[in-house]
């Protein structure tokens, strides 16, 4: 079977996730065989527990004979090493987010057409199982017009990574904000993929810990207007207490879809089609899926082969560049209706765009997250 060697720059908890998955797979057509990253003693361990080559320079590891790359660094490394490795001429696969404002992912862009590689962001929601029946059951119009949803993500984070000022995670300069750019992006992606464009968003942001000031919010509500009518909010934290989980409603003119993943038939769907299933009754159709960590590794592993196949076949991937610019234009457009304390729509942000650069909107955001912990009590 014709393989993809892949290299890893990033051996983090990302990273990981995506080596695992191809392992556990040995018909799989991806297989990892390198690894880069800045800190040594890093590098090593996570090279000796993998059986992959490390190589401490970048130059060396894009010199060498892999294929592709995929890059699990801090958010604000994405666009430069992205850029490196087009020229380079190896195919990219980056973890998400992809970048930190619009302009970033307008380089990666132009940067990979430029050199004639495959370039895809690794959103492992839009390679779920559960998520890919989500997206047919709508596409079938077994739940008919999607008129109202709800969306929540809760990744619980130990309180030192937001206490840690030197942590780039959360933080405005590095990661771009703070849940809703780490997190809201997964949600962004995946009702972007099954509802269309988005028109509008109103949100609120809240510190429920009392983090440095270079840390953004870790809890966040977002209200978002499609242009095709549908009101869908959207709750981020990252400070609730309970497993990882992602939960979503989706209700429309013939039924309802609830999806959680905690479950271990995550989809549950009720439908008046004549279409459907089981129609009048909550049913739950089967589909690969495990609780997490599980779904991770199934997300990535297909996610990965996706990518693979594109470079093999010499196709476009089904999830474009493009389409994820427009999550983290959902996201910046979140900020802004933030900062503005009122609705942000998607021409404001186009307008900024073309004059102050999207980066501005980060500019002063933390004078808009409440301070929750003022009234709170941990202890």
């Amino acid at each position: 079977m014709a393989q993809v060697k892949f290299g890893l720059i990033g051996c983090g908890d990302a990273g990981g996730f995506h080596v695992m998955s191809s392992k556990d797979n040995p018909d799989s057509s991806v297989r990892y065989v390198a690894a880069h990253d800045i800190n040594d003693k890093v590098l090593a361990r996570f090279s000796r527990l993998h059986k992959l080559t490390p190589y401490a320079e970048l130059g060396k590891f894009l010199a060498s004979d892999i294929d592709a790359v995929l890059l699990a660094v801090p958010h604000y490394l994405h666009a430069s090493l992205a850029k490196r490795i087009a020229e380079a001429g190896k195919h990219i696969l980056c973890e998400k987010p992809m970048a930190t404002t619009l302009e970033e992912c307008d380089e990666m862009i132009a940067a990979a057409k430029k050199a004639s590689v495959k370039f895809m962001i690794a959103e492992n929601h839009r390679f779920l199982p559960a998520h890919k029946l989500v997206k047919q059951v709508i596409e079938e119009g077994l739940i008919g017009d999607i008129f109202l949803g709800r969306a929540y993500e809760g990744a619980f984070v130990p309180s030192r990574v937001f206490l840690d000022a030197d942590n780039w995670q959360f933080t405005f300069d590095k990661g771009g904000g703070g849940v809703v750019a780490d997190q809201g992006c997964h949600k962004f992606a995946t009702l972007n993929w099954m509802l269309g464009e988005v028109d509008k968003a109103q949100c609120w942001l809240g510190k429920g810990l009392n983090s440095p000031p270079n840390k953004a919010e870790d809890s966040a509500i977002v209200l978002l207007r499609y242009k095709s009518g549908a009101m869908i909010t959207v709750d981020v934290s990252s400070v609730t207490v309970h497993p990882l989980t992602n939960r979503m409603e989706l209700h429309g003119t013939k039924g309802t879809i609830l999806e959680d993943h905690a479950w271990e038939n995550p989809v549950s769907i009720f439908s008046s089609h004549d279409k459907a299933q089981v129609k009048g009754e909550f049913y739950s159709p089967k589909v690969e899926h495990g609780v997490y960590p599980k779904y991770y590794l199934i997300s990535a592993r297909e996610e990965d082969a996706h990518f693979a196949d594109c470079i093999l076949k010499d196709q476009h991937p089904e999830f474009t560049p493009e389409q994820a610019k427009q999550a983290i234009a959902v996201t910046l457009l979140s900020y802004l209706s933030a900062k503005k304390g009122a609705p942000a729509s998607m021409s404001e942000l186009a307008t900024i765009a073309k004059t102050k650069g999207t980066k501005s909107i980060l500019d002063g955001l933390d004078r808009a997250i409440q301070r929750n912990y003022d009234a709170m009590h941990w202890t």
